[in-house]
């Protein structure tokens, strides 16, 4: 372990933790977000462009000069489908796109409990319809979120290949949420090790999203999808957090559909802690990881 991660670990525990011991406050949290503590910095050549576009909400982040054939990665952020947005996962995917060396445009979707389930879903295919109505090839675009944003992503497949549509090439998720209906055994195992949340809380804060419905609603849930036709997955995911298990079954599921998946749990780290990559080094080696794979798969 990291003095970073010991610290970073322990302020968690300390700050972050006791605010999921009890009832989720939706205007504490975010406000809480929007305050980040850690600021990324662009990296050199690499600009930041906002985007208005109805169907395209959110941020690019891409080279100055952009190559004649783009490679693309839709990235959808985490926080439980209630807060966040792409400026606050610019940790992610400022390190992402440089790693990858490839453009990346983060969706700013819609948030519960305003807008519940399936807004977020509808927003995510919306934007990915609309990168390739814009002229990015299937074959050169990968998916990638972390947390609810990894779940989301997995969903994402899964409506798009029940429509018929060309999939991405590739999805890397971080500490994917991919089981709303709570039932992992680490939500109990872990509920001590983990420096974010308690497992309870993760039942809770599904609702805000999920409203009136089933909670094991595969485009929802993903975990309770069919996993076959989808493309390679690589799923990290830390071994202390209360959603281990989510990747964990996830990761089982996709190899008996017959979905190459590359598994890497790693040590005593907080979910998603890819997000702390200007502090912490264990996430910029995580998205380097990352980074190695979406250029494997896009040509």
């Amino acid at each position: 372990m990291s003095w970073q991660n010991f610290v970073l670990s322990l302020l968690l525990r300390v700050k972050m933790k006791p605010m999921s011991k009890h009832a989720l406050d939706v205007g504490k949290t975010r406000a809480l977000a929007d305050k980040p503590v850690i600021r990324p910095r662009l990296p050199s050549g690499w600009r930041l462009r906002e985007s208005t576009d109805p169907s395209l909400r959110g941020e690019w982040v891409e080279r100055e000069k952009p190559g004649a054939a783009p490679r693309l990665v839709l990235y959808l952020h985490g926080g439980g489908y209630f807060f966040c947005s792409p400026r606050t996962h610019r940790p992610i995917t400022f390190g992402l796109a440089a790693a990858a060396d490839v453009s990346l445009f983060a969706l700013d979707y819609r948030l519960a409990p305003e807008h519940r389930f399936p807004a977020a879903l509808d927003d995510a295919v919306a934007a990915y319809r609309a990168l390739i109505g814009a002229g990015f090839a299937p074959e050169r675009i990968a998916i990638a979120g972390d947390s609810a944003g990894g779940g989301l992503a997995l969903a994402t497949l899964l409506a798009l290949r029940d429509a018929g549509a060309p999939l991405p090439a590739a999805a890397a998720l971080f500490s994917p949420w991919t089981d709303l209906a709570a039932t992992g055994e680490t939500l109990v195992t872990n509920d001590r090790s983990d420096v974010m949340f308690y497992g309870r809380s993760i039942g809770l804060a599904a609702r805000f999203y999920l409203g009136d419905s089933a909670a094991d609603t595969p485009l929802a849930s993903p975990l309770y999808g069919d996993l076959r036709g989808l493309p390679p997955l690589l799923i990290q995911a830390s071994d202390s957090e209360v959603l281990l298990d989510d990747s964990r079954r996830l990761a089982e599921k996709a190899a008996r559909a017959g979905v190459p998946v590359e598994v890497k749990t790693w040590h005593k780290l907080p979910h998603a802690w890819q997000l702390f990559s200007p502090f912490l080094p264990e996430a910029r080696e995580a998205l380097t990881e990352a980074g190695a794979f979406i250029r494997r798969h896009l040509p």
